[in-house]
């Protein structure tokens, strides 16, 4: 299963802008590499879809496809609205998600 990190502020204003930031490690195989043993196709496996939600709405989605990186890395803003659990999921080819929450504080 990939590892997920995932930083953002400790607390936050209301209304506030603030920055989303996550990592996985994850090889994103792209289907493209042959086996240097056997002459084979490596199969395609990479994260396809990533999904945030904040106090329980979609924030932030997005699909991946072969070119992004192995262990990708991204970036977004979200608007504090109030204090609560953030939710991320990535799911790869073979249907495995992975999840993290964390859980935001906001004053005012």
């Amino acid at each position: 299963m990939a590892k997920a990190r995932v930083k953002v502020p400790k607390s936050v204003k209301k209304g506030e802008v603030f920055q989303v930031k996550t990592l996985i490690s994850h090889k994103m195989e792209t289907g493209l590499r042959k086996n240097k043993k056997t002459g084979k196709k490596i199969p395609r496996k990479i994260i396809n879809n990533f999904v945030c939600t904040y106090d329980g709405k979609e924030v932030f989605s997005s699909d991946w496809h072969p070119a992004v990186s192995a262990n990708p890395y991204l970036a977004f803003y979200v608007k504090a609205t109030k204090s609560g659990p953030m939710n991320f999921k990535w799911t790869d080819d073979d249907g495995k998600v992975t999840d993290k929450s964390v859980n935001i504080s906001v004053s005012g």
